[in-house]
């Protein structure tokens, strides 16, 4: 029998205890603000609709004329990757599954503005824009024709517009409950967030309306419009998104960059406000170091250039929002904002193309982790989180099937997305 070394030690539990009761509060601190990413699925785009547009055939509208543009403009695989710069092998896959995803799930979340994009309207059309909104939307998820996240965008809470959001929202979430309740995939947005104490009134808002209407399923969350530099850096020169996570307590879901009003209020010329502008980029990055880790996720905004018109305008706007979306995947920005149907055939071409040509890297790095049975490169648990959350991202939005990705890895679903998305309990006892 092989001899127990003896091991030594010099710190006593008189020492050890009260260090570690001292961090204790650390402990749970850390619990409470960085929970963690929470799992779920999380939309590749927002499709952006005025309240007054909005219809009953709005989705499948939009499926259908993005695919009567790349049948005009991109008749083939060959075409679109000619258009896009797609490499050969990948041309009939990306396309392929672009088709699919058109006919199958178009939109991925939607959001009824009733901001910027219908501008201001008697009380009266407004109330009856909202609940009509609600009735549509509880219509959808019940028919099965809902896109999987749907929502609002109601006017903020500056002063000259705030019982106007407040009424909206009120009608809106209203109208969804007497209708049979909140739909799981609603989503909210509150744009022009400019103080922490704007958030907490959100959060109140919807306190009182959750106990108005008695216990619900889930607390109602809310997405947070940066588009304002005062979102983002305050007077004092603390982060001012941070301290807005936080006045949310556990309400808000993520922080979507607004590229023309922030731009704007930046004083960039209209001519290079763009989502790829230096001022964009700092602004997003301090979003994201301030989200990282709360549960609170980042999405970036939108291009206005419209791929409308003949046919070399067209290509030109698809490779902008083209480079654009994979400019945006690369720097993790997984989210973004789209303006018009014809937006749709690029997103999914670019979201595709990223997840299916680092599918097999990423698949052989990962299984080698689980599997320890080394490789070319020397990953660390925080990469294999990178490497399943990316192949998570690629089955969510159908770039990739879970056959494949469970064949490649060794993986199950389940399994893939607890090492992707690990969530930090708080300590017990």
């Amino acid at each position: 029998m092989r001899q127990r070394e003896h091991v030594a030690r010099s710190l006593t539990r008189e020492v050890t205890g009260p260090v570690c009761a001292a961090l204790a509060p650390v402990d749970v601190r850390l619990a409470r603000t960085y929970p963690g990413d929470p799992g779920t699925r999380q939309p590749v785009h927002t499709v952006y609709v005025p309240g007054d547009v909005f219809d009953a055939g709005t989705v499948r509208r939009w499926g259908d004329l993005a695919r009567e543009l790349l049948d005009e403009h991109a008749p083939d695989a060959s075409a679109l990757a000619a258009v896009l710069g797609l490499p050969e092998e990948l041309a009939e896959p990306v396309h392929t599954r672009v088709l699919a995803k058109l006919e199958r799930e178009p939109v991925e979340d939607l959001r009824i503005d009733f901001e910027d994009g219908y501008g201001t309207r008697s009380d009266t059309e407004e109330d009856e824009a909202a609940a009509r909104a609600a009735r549509l939307v509880a219509r959808a998820y019940a028919d099965g024709t809902a896109a999987p996240y749907m929502g609002v965008r109601t006017k903020c809470l500056e002063a000259p517009v705030r019982e106007r959001a407040i009424r909206t929202l009120d009608i809106f979430l209203t109208g969804l409950m007497d209708a049979g309740g909140l739909p799981a995939g609603l989503v909210l947005t509150l744009p022009k967030v400019t103080y922490p104490e704007q958030v907490t009134a959100m959060v109140r808002l919807l306190d009182g309306f959750e106990r108005a209407r008695g216990p619900l399923p889930a607390r109602i969350g809310f997405e947070i419009q940066v588009e304002t530099s005062q979102a983002v850096l305050a007077a004092d020169g603390t982060a001012t998104v941070a301290r807005m996570i936080q006045a949310g307590e556990g309400r808000v879901t993520g922080l979507h960059y607004g590229t023309f009003d922030y731009s704007a209020c930046l004083g960039v010329a209209a001519a290079y406000q763009s989502s790829d502008h230096p001022a964009a980029d700092h602004a997003k990055a301090v979003m994201q170091v301030a989200a990282a880790g709360t549960g609170v996720r980042v999405s970036d905004g939108s291009t206005n250039v419209l791929p409308v018109g003949p046919t070399p305008r067209v290509h030109e706007a698809w490779r902008l929002h083209h480079r654009l979306t994979r400019r945006a995947l690369a720097r993790a920005y997984h989210q973004g904002w789209d303006m018009h149907p014809g937006h749709l055939p690029t997103r999914y071409a670019a979201v595709f193309a990223f997840y299916r040509e680092g599918f097999a890297r990423a698949a052989e790095r990962l299984r080698a982790y689980v599997e320890r049975t080394g490789g070319d490169v020397l990953d660390e648990p925080a990469t294999a989180r990178a490497l399943s959350g990316f192949l998570v991202r690629g089955t969510d939005c159908g770039a990739l099937d879970e056959a494949e990705v469970t064949t490649a890895t060794g993986l199950t679903a389940p399994a893939l997305r607890a090492l992707a998305f690990p969530r930090r309990t708080a300590p017990t006892g």
